[in-house]
């Protein structure tokens, strides 16, 4: 059975929600991203803070909306305070997301997320690879880049998302999201997207902020995806390439509105 494709509307509803709640979204992310990853956040109305010291992530985690867990640039001393703030965010019933980067292809950080899934999230975002890979699939993957096809990896998202309560969102050509019943479908986007370090990664940052957010968390975190897609088909239109994307993707998701969602 097809996906349903995410209401226009149902987009337009979670963006207000985002705009007028501004969620404070603790990231704890990958030292490649984090400027680009706040500035994809503060363009959309929510508010970063990059807090990473073991002993000062626990405590914000709790103060924050939401907390992101994204292990690109994972060490063994990021991956303690990474589990810190995750017991903290829990014990306050903060909801965080988990974006497993290049899960399946290095043994180190595919044993620490298999561990982390285990701690409730609210959200999971990752390319088909690494959802096939952390739901015990077998996967291809070259780093951070997808060998696999997100329709391909719908059954191995459903079945994590049953065993951990999670909304998984794969992301592709197409996204995928689902809560192991219903299964919406993004559309949108671009191959330019892929020519830009951090879009991934920002995404997962917005779907932590929309983790945040009242409502049907499908829907919020579909959401999350088409605001990203969105923004990225107009970036793609008004920019020449790389080097011009960036600051036409930021403007876009700045100018997002219920009409053009709708």
């Amino acid at each position: 059975m097809q996906p349903d494709l995410l209401p226009g509307a149902t987009a337009a509803s979670v963006l207000h929600q985002l705009r007028q709640h501004s969620p404070l979204i603790h990231c704890m992310t990958n030292d490649v991203v984090q400027t680009f990853t706040a500035n994809v956040l503060l363009a959309l109305g929510a508010a970063p803070a990059m807090v990473i010291e073991a002993e000062e992530a626990a405590q914000f985690s709790g103060l924050a909306s939401a907390l992101l867990i994204n292990i690109g640039t994972l060490t063994s001393e990021r991956a303690a305070a990474m589990l810190a703030a995750i017991h903290a965010a829990n014990n306050a019933g903060t909801p965080w997301a988990l974006d497993p980067v290049a899960v399946g292809g290095l043994a180190f950080r595919t044993r620490f997320a298999r561990e982390i899934i285990q701690l409730k999230p609210a959200a999971i975002r990752g390319n088909a690879s690494e959802i096939l890979a952390l739901a015990g699939e077998q996967a291809g993957g070259r780093g951070v880049d997808s060998t696999d096809d997100a329709l391909s990896a719908i059954p191995a998202a459903q079945k994590l998302a049953r065993e951990t309560g999670a909304v998984i969102a794969v992301t592709g050509e197409i996204d995928y999201v689902t809560d192991g019943e219903r299964t919406l479908a993004v559309n949108g986007g671009g191959e330019l997207m892929t020519r830009v370090v951090g879009t991934g990664c920002a995404l997962s940052a917005v779907v932590a902020a929309c983790c945040a957010l009242p409502g049907d968390r499908l829907d919020n975190v579909a959401s999350a995806c088409r605001f990203m897609s969105l923004a990225g088909e107009q970036a793609i239109a008004a920019s020449r390439g790389p080097g011009s994307f960036t600051p036409a993707f930021l403007d876009a998701l700045y100018h997002l509105n219920a009409e053009v969602l709708a």
